[in-house]
């Protein structure tokens, strides 16, 4: 049998693919993460009680409502979404012109508020949210048997990832968004509503972290702690692919989670640290990131 560096290639392709699947949400929620902070300079501390949310939103269209899962992948992003547009018009619009660093506090005391609500109602131990379906069964991809829904998850966040980079990169839309980030007063001048659009960007990135937690509902438990579990992990995503850009968030979410499969197999004990390594060395090297781009 093959094998590279005493491991067996079935094996080794296997974490690989393993680790593209966990790519795939660590994309789409440091995507979220990168379009509010590159669009509205807010560092949303907030990201990972929406991605929280958008779990339970199918957890409980599911129980109280019986709305199935493609419902809920309709509805789950939507009802975050809207969640964020309320956020930003209550309360973030309230603090632009002050130092950005109070829209970090609220967001984080946001999260606080949020998990402490879902951990009184529901508890810490979480609810089970089942595959649906028409997405049970596997695909034998010879080296492994893997799941038809982790397919589906990756192939979904790749979709999302991509459309979301064209449109802001790609389109006049995008345009308008950029130039209302680098100058809001002169894209107001040529009829541009910049507040709406601020208010629209914030709940799109509040959507992004809704529809990943609707994914990751049949794969995790739906818990009040998942988001807090893990966004330090798309923190430092972010931070390694350039804080607000969108390119490098996707290519650092889908490369960190492959290498973070990696360090499973050949250096275990430091599976959970490696992307901090990663971050510390970068912050070192290129302190704008791989895809930032260095401030004058």
């Amino acid at each position: 049998m093959i094998s590279v560096l005493g491991m067996p290639l079935p094996a080794l392709l296997s974490q690989l693919v393993l680790g593209l699947v966990n790519g795939s949400f660590y994309a789409l929620l440091s995507l979220g993460l990168a379009v509010i902070f590159g669009m509205l300079n807010i560092i949303n501390f907030a990201h990972g009680a929406l991605y929280m949310m958008g779990a339970f939103s199918a957890w409980m269209l599911l129980t109280w409502f019986g709305v199935d899962y493609f419902g809920a992948l309709l509805l789950g992003p939507l009802l975050v979404g809207a969640l964020g547009l309320i956020i930003e018009r209550t309360m973030l619009r309230r603090l632009y012109r002050i130092d950005h660093l109070y829209g970090l506090l609220l967001t984080f005391g946001l999260a606080l508020i949020f998990e402490g609500l879902f951990r009184d109602q529901f508890g810490v131990s979480g609810e089970t949210y089942e595959v649906p379906q028409a997405l049970t069964g596997a695909v034998n991809l010879g080296f492994m048997v893997l799941p038809k829904y982790r397919v589906w998850v990756v192939v979904v966040s790749l979709t999302v990832c991509f459309l979301t980079w064209f449109v802001i990169e790609k389109t006049r839309l995008g345009s308008y968004l950029r130039a209302a980030t680098e100058n809001p007063k002169l894209t107001q001048a040529f009829g541009v509503n910049v507040p709406r659009m601020v208010m629209l960007t914030y709940g799109f990135g509040a959507a992004l972290a809704g529809l990943a937690g609707v994914m990751a509902a049949p794969i995790f438990q739906v818990s009040p702690l998942m988001g807090s579990n893990l966004i330090i992990v798309v923190f430092a995503v972010v931070v390694i692919g350039g804080m607000g850009s969108i390119s490098g968030a996707i290519f650092t979410g889908l490369g960190l989670g492959v290498i973070e499969g990696m360090a499973k197999v050949f250096y275990p004990e430091g599976s959970a640290t490696v992307v901090f390594v990663i971050m510390a060395i970068v912050l070192i090297l290129r302190p704008a990131g791989l895809f930032g781009r260095e401030s004058s």
